[in-house]
């Protein structure tokens, strides 16, 4: 055992022993003492060292201070760090710390085992961070010291302290490049403990990892990787990753299946359309180049045309390198073979974002591509002009006679056990119930396929679906059914017409045909060959045909045929004539060209939407903004017009109300003065003031009831009647200007009725105001107090008894009554009389205001929409403007699996470049 290991074990005192003796070491010290204190110049230092290890492991840790306090030699510092031992044993902690940390000495083995005490002190007295401290010390100090390793790795994970646990992890397994290590920080990771650590923290024990052992450095690189998914660090991640990775040399004595996997989904989950191309564009080169380099067998061709579909895209993102290693490869690779699977999963997510963007590709064109899945049934189309015998020659082919010549729609016939016929177009899929509602279908739009799926026994022989296209005659290419449908096809047949075979009209259709669909096989049908009786005549014909087709289609074969031939062994011949057509074919790699060719279809439609959409938002604000001047100026007129209603209304009304008020002012004093024929000789002229008075009382209300009522009466149903058609004109003008703007919508929007009811209310007003009883208090007429009045009725009462003075009453009576002034009272009468009909006139503007309140409230809120709207847009405009890659890139990116899914398809054959 080394000295260093006596003193960390307290059994220096073991030196001084003999061997296998039997006395107690106490006895052989204590005599060791006593005989060294005999020398001239004793030396107890050694001693004293020892008694104190043995009083330490006996437990009398006060006898072991006392000895190990005069130690001046070089065991000092050892008897210091044993002293503190003690202490910390006594439970005098702050003592024993005092005393670690005064320890001085070069000797590595004692500052680590002083860390390690101080460690477990800390521990002990609850001060977890010098704890923590103290161990990171130890093991920097002496990372090869036993058991200190482990020792921090099993407090930092009992404590959860994975920070420095993977610091630890990551610092050992540099150090040692020991696996066990490398395996511990791999736990860590799996754990999720390194998931918020900046993914360059782990660059240099990758590179070291790499060098050690692949196998490992592709185990922990994918644990990683899943850490780091889904968190803000992945892109940091796969950057710093695949800077690693791209200056390493693999070498071909590792399989990287579960990278090559991981860089395979990763790519494809980069490019899905969810991340803009700023956000990827210093990733992806890295990302497919280091792929390529590492991809399993199974992944080599989808690496390399990855390069190269970004090579096309961005040009200067790849070395040159890369990109001519990936062409080799491609060249090298067996054509991929879940083209057309993989396809169409792209088709449907080009479909799918399409929506979410709110643009509709259409229902038939989806159906379409969809058809393209089944490899059961080649799709045949028929396409010539309609009087050429079409319809008689497919009717053969089904055996039924369902298409006529008129047909403007195209049919697709397959065999199905079930009949179902429905009718598809860009808007809906439609079912079918009968064959007359079949055949008005097929009369009705071009742009309708009707879908035809019942048992059709040739069909079914030759696993052939058939295309029916309306007649060429007169049709444009770009809405022609033939054209619409030449990519869906696997094969053409262009129906010719014996009597005039291939015109110069048909020959330049089937070459635009051709020019517009280069890969579709188009052959030729010779119809109503029964019209040249001679079969040598036919012969000929049928040569001469085919001499003319082949000049233009040198592959092209020629078919004669009749409806009036035997069908039995003309379906036979047809049956051969379509397997030669069909025949060496894989239909799967076609059909994948055409789903590939339908999704470049859409990407380029879906880019052009994006011009429409801006200049389509650009038009509705400028349109919105011309609506709400039209729907401003729509207002003022309308203002306009309550006014003038208003005004013209209230004036008739109020020249119906002066004429009745001037009446009575004029009539009233009129009526009061015939009252002095009441006055007589034997009048009571006591009281003959109050008789008076109570007969022109009831002489006013009998005058308002029996004549000014009831002209009045008639007076306002006249002006009821002249409002009404007022606001009949009014409405008049309201409902041309509610068509002239609904023209403008397209819809029924506005509509601009006002509130007739308002005619109602008037005349129920009307009919309250004149009909019944005046109810007009009683007036004071005579007696009002003035002298005159006063005089007459003091004499009345003196006088009136006597009979000489009641003649000379008599006369002063009638007199008065005759010549008083009464337009004082009469005017108090009037305006007592008029004040409801005033009331009322006050009411007509509120009136008329409710009567055309309703278009005012329609127009405003139109304005408010419109404005609304025009907010609405010109908010989507600018985002549009400010970020168009939101819309650009997902359709770039489609692009970019478009282009790579063409290399794939096309693997194999010499590397082209891209059309």
């Amino acid at each position: 055992m080394t000295l260093e290991k006596q003193l960390i074990s307290k059994t220096f005192y073991e030196t001084f022993m003999e061997p296998n003796g039997n006395v107690h070491p106490i006895r052989v010290l204590g005599e060791l003492y006593v005989a060294e204190q005999q020398n001239e110049v004793p030396d107890l230092t050694n001693i004293r060292f020892a008694q104190g290890e043995v009083y330490f492991l006996n437990k009398d840790y006060e006898a072991a201070i006392f000895k190990w306090e005069s130690i001046p030699n070089e065991l000092g510092p050892w008897a210091q760090k044993n002293m503190a031992d003690a202490y910390f044993e006594l439970d005098l902690l702050s003592n024993a710390e005092e005393l670690y940390k005064s320890i001085e000495t070069d000797s590595e083995v004692l500052k680590t085992e002083v860390l390690l005490q101080l460690f477990s002190l800390y521990i002990q007295r609850g001060k977890l961070e010098m704890a923590v401290e103290s161990i990171k010390d130890a093991v920097q100090l002496n990372p090869d010291y036993p058991d200190v390793t482990d020792l921090a790795r099993g407090f930092f994970e009992e404590h959860s302290d994975w920070g420095n646990a993977v610091e630890l992890a990551v610092n050992e397994a540099l150090r040692t490049e020991s696996l066990s290590w490398f395996e511990v920080l791999h736990s860590y990771v799996e754990q999720g403990r390194t998931a918020k650590i900046q993914p360059d923290y782990f660059s240099e024990a990758l590179s070291v990892l790499f060098r050690v052992d692949q196998a490992h450095f592709e185990s922990l690189s994918a644990a990683l990787w899943h850490s780091y998914k889904k968190t803000d660090l992945y892109f940091p991640w796969l950057k710093e990753y695949n800077h690693i990775l791209l200056n390493m040399e693999q070498g071909r004595s590792h399989t990287w299946s579960l990278l090559s996997e991981l860089y395979k989904d990763t790519y494809f989950e980069l490019i899905s359309g969810k991340h803009l191309i700023r956000d990827l564009s210093h990733l992806i080169p890295n990302h497919i180049t280091n792929w390529m380099k590492i991809a399993a067998p199974s992944h080599s061709l989808v690496s390399a045309s990855a390069v190269l579909a970004w090579s096309e895209i961005f040009p200067s993102n790849i070395d040159s390198s890369a990109v001519s290693e990936a062409e080799s490869l491609v060249n090298r690779s067996v054509r991929y073979q879940e083209g057309l699977e993989e396809s169409f999963k792209l088709f449907e997510n080009v479909m799918k974002w399409a929506k979410e963007k709110g643009v509709l590709m259409g229902e038939r064109f989806e159906w379409m591509v969809r058809e393209l899945l089944d490899l059961d049934a080649g799709h045949l189309l028929i396409a010539g002009a309609a009087s050429n015998g079409k319809s008689s020659f497919v009717n053969t082919l089904v055996g039924e006679e369902l298409m006529g010549d008129s047909t403007s729609a195209s049919v697709l016939f397959k065999d199905s056990d079930e009949a179902e016929i429905h009718a598809v177009t860009d808007e809906e899929v439609r079912s079918i119930s009968d064959l007359e509602d079949f055949r008005q279908s097929a009369e009705k739009n071009q742009q309708t396929l009707i879908r035809c799926k019942m048992p059709f026994a040739f069909l079914q022989q030759n696993r052939l679906s058939v295309i029916d296209t309306p007649g060429l005659a007169g049709q444009s290419k770009f809405r022609n059914g033939a054209f619409q449908y030449l990519h869906f096809a696997d094969s053409m047949l262009f129906v010719l017409n014996a009597d005039s075979p291939l015109t110069d009209k048909e020959l330049d259709l089937a070459v635009r045909m051709r020019e517009q669909a280069p890969e579709l096989p188009i052959h030729f049908l010779l119809s109503k060959m029964d019209r040249i009786p001679d079969s040598q005549d036919a012969m000929e014909l049928l040569d001469e045909t085919q001499s003319r087709v082949h000049t233009y289609f040198p592959k092209a074969q020629v078919f004669a045929f009749s409806s009036y031939y035997e069908r039995g062994s003309q379906l036979s011949d047809l049956a051969d004539f379509i397997k030669s057509m069909m025949g060496g074919r894989n239909l799967k790699e076609e059909r994948t060209a055409k789903v590939l060719y339908y999704i470049k279809k859409s990407i380029k439609f879906l880019l052009e939407k994006r011009v429409e959409m801006e200049n389509s938002l650009i038009d509705t604000i400028k349109w919105n903004e011309e609506m709400v001047t039209k729907l401003k100026g729509a207002n003022n007129q309308l203002s306009d017009m309550e006014e003038e209603k208003i005004r013209t209304i209230r004036r008739s009304y109020s020249k119906i109300k002066d004429e009745m008020r001037q009446d009575l002012v004029k009539k009233i004093p009129e009526l009061l003065r015939n009252c002095s024929d009441l006055v007589t000789e034997d009048s009571d002229f006591g009281r003959i003031h109050t008789e008076i008075n109570d007969e022109m009382n009831k002489r006013v209300h009998e005058y308002m009831e029996e004549t000014v009522l009831p002209e009045f009466h008639v007076s306002i149903q006249e002006w009821i009647a002249e409002s009404e058609g007022e606001f009949r004109s009014s409405q008049a003008y309201l409902d041309e200007m509610s068509e002239s703007f609904n023209e403008l919508y397209g819809e029924e929007k506005i509509s601009l009725d006002c509130d007739f009811r308002v005619l109602d209310d008037w005349r129920r007003d009307a009919d309250r105001m004149t009909r019944g009883s005046v109810q007009l208090e009683k007036a004071n007429i005579l007696n009002r107090f003035s002298p005159s009045q006063f005089l007459l009725k003091s004499a009345g009462k003196l006088l009136g008894a006597i009979q000489q003075n009641k003649a000379m009453l008599h006369n002063k009576y009638k007199q008065f009554i005759e010549h008083e002034d009464y337009s004082e009272i009469a005017e108090f009468i009037t305006n007592k009389f008029m004040q409801q009909f005033e009331l009322f006139e006050k009411s007509l503007e509120r009136d008329i205001k409710m009567f055309f309140r309703n278009p005012f409230d329609v127009l405003n809120k139109t304005v408010e929409e419109t404005h609304a709207d025009i907010a609405e847009n010109k908010d989507a405009l600018s985002d549009m403007r400010k970020n168009p890659e939101i819309y650009q890139d997902p359709l770039t990116l489609f692009d970019l699996k478009l282009r790579q899914f063409e290399w794939m398809t096309s693997a194999g054959e010499k590397v082209k470049e891209y059309r």
